[in-house]
């Protein structure tokens, strides 16, 4: 059974990274996430850089069918793109937030627990939603680590 942590509020400070934003479909996201983290860590290897944290999603939208993803590595400063692979950031600003445990395809609940945290709490969010992931693919399913991170005002 799907795990979920205590849901937080913090505040960020801007995060510097390399990511790729791409449209697919629900379906196709293992695939692309996975091609996409092999691309940028290339491209760091090549750098000569690390990553600062772990690998993210950021979902630009909801539209299972139509996702608008970013897929991404956190990193210590600005570093140059190549090709698709773009610089940019993670914006300074108020999250809420919670670590999850267990498959992806669970995860609908935990969504819905921390939209009516932030709506008892008088909070609005801002759209952007992202999963950083822990652990991946060669763990068992219900021990997948996922922190879900929802910026609000």
């Amino acid at each position: 059974m799907p795990r979920v942590s205590k849901i937080e509020m913090l505040r960020k400070r801007e995060q510097p990274t390399l990511s790729i934003r791409t449209r697919a479909n629900v379906e196709d996201l293992p695939m692309l996430i996975g091609e996409g983290y092999c691309r940028i860590a290339e491209h760091l290897e090549e750098l000569r850089e690390m990553l600062s944290d772990v690998p993210y999603v950021a979902y630009h939208n909801m539209d299972m069918q139509d996702l608008d993803v970013e897929i991404g590595f956190p990193v210590l400063r600005a570093l140059p793109g190549k090709g698709d692979i773009q610089s940019g950031a993670i914006g300074e600003g108020n999250v809420v937030f919670c670590m999850y445990r267990g498959p992806y395809r669970d995860m609908a609940s935990t969504y819905g627990e921390m939209a009516g945290w932030i709506e008892k709490n008088a909070l609005t969010p801002t759209g952007t939603v992202y999963e950083c992931y822990y652990n991946g693919p060669e763990c068992p399913e219900s021990e997948l680590l996922t922190m879900i991170v929802m910026p609000v005002r």
